[in-house]
């Protein structure tokens, strides 16, 4: 059984390599516990969708096509068949670049809810 290995980064039509170690926490709907007296109720809270992905500063690549302070469509593409569709995501931080170890790029991007495509 294949578990997931390879996560493939498409920023605003870019496709961007990425290490390992990329992260997607989806967002959506959580139940927060709300105790009253001794019982406990629930209120629910929307979550933002958190990406994390690090990729490295090529030779003739400019800084502009890795950061857009615009929305924009993001897709996360999974080894085992998953797609994740966000149509609304955005860089949360200015990234910074380590010299000495292939120009890494950590990128942070936040989204609301994705839209998921299973492939075969």
């Amino acid at each position: 059984m294949q578990l997931l290995g390879i996560v493939d980064i498409v920023w605003q039509g870019r496709r961007i390599p990425v290490e390992k170690g990329a992260k997607l926490k989806l967002g959506g709907l959580k139940n927060n516990a709300i105790p009253y007296g001794r019982q406990v109720g629930r209120a629910q809270e929307f979550e933002p969708s958190e990406i994390t992905a690090t990729t490295h500063l090529r030779r003739g690549q400019r800084f502009s096509d890795l950061y857009a302070v615009d929305e924009g469509e993001l897709q996360v593409i999974c080894d085992t068949g998953q797609t994740y569709v966000f149509a609304d995501a955005f860089l949360t931080d200015r990234p910074e670049m380590t010299s000495g170890e292939g120009g890494k790029i950590e990128l942070k991007w936040a989204a609301g809810a994705p839209e998921e495509l299973l492939n075969g």
